[in-house]
């Protein structure tokens, strides 16, 4: 293994998979036996309310209704027909944002004939379980591809309890094994712009093998379409990472990317500072993405490191099997290669410290869905870690709830608790300003208006650990191609 932490990563990112479709009629694709999207009135009473709106106290004993999915009011009147969500030594916080995923969805492992679909399917509720129990009710897919439509339809249409998802789907450089779609020439990045908006798409992953002309034509071109960009800076720029910052690169999507650029030398704080400086001048925002660098550190020294997962149970059971037998992070470690990975841990906590000392805006994203990082979890595990890096509570908090919403051009629907937004809320029953910890400690969550409660994540997370673990002897790694 070199000393490049991601070899090839995107094509690690496609082979997140799944179950079979004739497994796949066996898992209810409600599990909480609701009927969704229908509109409820709740009155959370007696709560404490961190609403995260800007310069905003908690609300102490208030009572927050919803209705139509939606915040109706907060101290104001309860309809008479509410269903009443005891809050008392409780607090409200908004759902979650995680700005770094990549969602497993049905694929195609046997390749591409005329009429062949996916291969592989997934239950969709299943999928989105760990998200939901999380308290993470919007998501930015890193990897879009046309099954996370399939996937965000199945949502919106009420089948499924999930998250929001923005999707950016990849534009990459090099040849075709590189993953993404393929651009080495201005004109086609461009194009590859264009037809990305024609497909629907927001956003666009910029990603590590562009050129400098591609990179620069697929953000300009991105600006002129109204996407916003996102993604690596990438390996062209190596010893001149300031050219990199153009305008409208809106998100650098790993601290990771700044180590990259300074590889094989001592990185210092100095290092840290001038990234900081050229992110902060071009007004470019930043998901330090921390956990994905010890998740690797811990695979490269030991596979215990995910047979001691207590939420392995959570992770569909070839992915499992993927995660132990064909571990590129294990496979390939040297001593040399894990002090390495040490150092850039150490490096990306004094690049967060560099960026909030700059002012420049940071957002929690995770890398769930990639080996030992599991969706959902993994943003409490990222939360902690940036508190330990030099953020504080609160500004961790606004990193994973206003601050995502206002990137993503969503902040008029959710993203704080406000009236007139919708109903993406975790209640939680300790206060997560004085721990950040206490994030996790959640009584209940509303995902776009629709209640559940402890009992029925607990009963979500225990059918999916059920199934997951009925059909381990069924699924391996290796046999991913003879199943359809």
């Amino acid at each position: 293994m070199t000393n490049k932490p991601r070899t090839n990563l995107f094509s690690v990112f496609t082979l997140i998979l799944i179950s079979s479709s004739s497994l796949a009629a066996e898992q209810p694709n409600n599990p909480t036996n609701k009927v969704l999207g229908s509109n409820q009135t709740f009155a959370i009473t007696h709560v404490n309310v961190i609403s995260m709106e800007k310069d905003k106290e908690t609300i102490n004993n208030a009572t927050v209704v919803i209705q139509d999915k939606k915040i109706l009011n907060i101290n104001g009147e309860i309809p008479a027909n509410a269903e009443i969500i005891d809050g008392k030594n409780k607090w409200l916080i908004p759902g979650l944002i995680d700005m770094h995923v990549h969602t497993n969805a049905s694929i195609n492992f046997k390749g591409n004939q005329p009429t062949q679909g996916a291969t592989f399917f997934m239950d969709t509720q299943y999928v989105m379980t760990t998200y939901v129990a999380n308290g993470v009710t919007t998501v930015f897919e890193l990897d879009g591809r046309v099954a996370h439509f399939a996937q965000r339809n199945e949502i919106a249409s009420g089948q499924v309890i999930g998250p929001r998802m923005a999707l950016a789907p990849v534009i990459n450089g090099g040849d075709q094994s590189n993953g993404g779609r393929i651009v080495n020439t201005a004109s086609d990045a461009r194009q590859a712009v264009r037809s990305l908006k024609a497909e629907g798409y927001n956003f666009v992953k910029v990603y590590s093998h562009l050129n400098v002309e591609s990179f620069e034509a697929v953000i300009d071109e991105a600006s002129k379409q109204g996407l916003k960009v996102v993604g690596h800076i990438p390996d062209a720029f190596k010893g001149k990472t300031a050219q990199a910052f153009v305008p409208h690169f809106g998100l650098v999507a790993h601290a990771e990317e700044y180590s990259k650029q300074i590889r094989n030398r001592n990185m210092t704080a100095q290092d840290a500072e001038y990234f900081a400086e050229i992110t902060k001048n071009n007004g470019t925002w930043v998901t330090p993405n921390l956990l994905a660098l010890v998740s690797i550190a811990n695979q490269a020294r030991s596979l215990d490191s995910i047979r001691t997962m207590d939420t392995l149970k959570y992770v569909h059971p070839i992915l499992q099997d993927k995660w132990l037998t064909s571990n590129q992070y294990h496979k390939n470690a040297s001593p040399e290669n894990i002090a390495y990975f040490e150092r850039l841990i150490d490096f990306h906590k004094a690049l967060v410290k560099a960026f909030k000392k700059a002012g420049v805006p940071m957002l929690v994203g995770t890398d769930a869905g990639t080996s030992g990082i599991l969706t959902g979890f993994s943003l409490h595990d990222e939360l902690a870690l940036l508190v330990e890096a030099g953020m504080t509570n609160e500004e961790t908090l606004m990193a994973a709830t206003r601050l995502p919403a206002e990137w993503l051009g969503i902040e008029d629907t959710v993203g704080t608790v406000s009236v007139g937004k919708y109903a993406d809320l975790i209640l939680l029953n300790a206060n997560p300003l004085d721990d950040i910890s206490n994030t996790r400690a959640i009584d209940g969550v509303f995902v776009n208006g629709t209640w559940l409660d402890k009992d029925q994540i607990d009963a979500m997370l225990l059918k999916l650990a059920k199934w997951n673990e009925s059909m381990k002897d069924h699924y391996k790694w290796s046999n991913r191609k003879n199943y359809n």
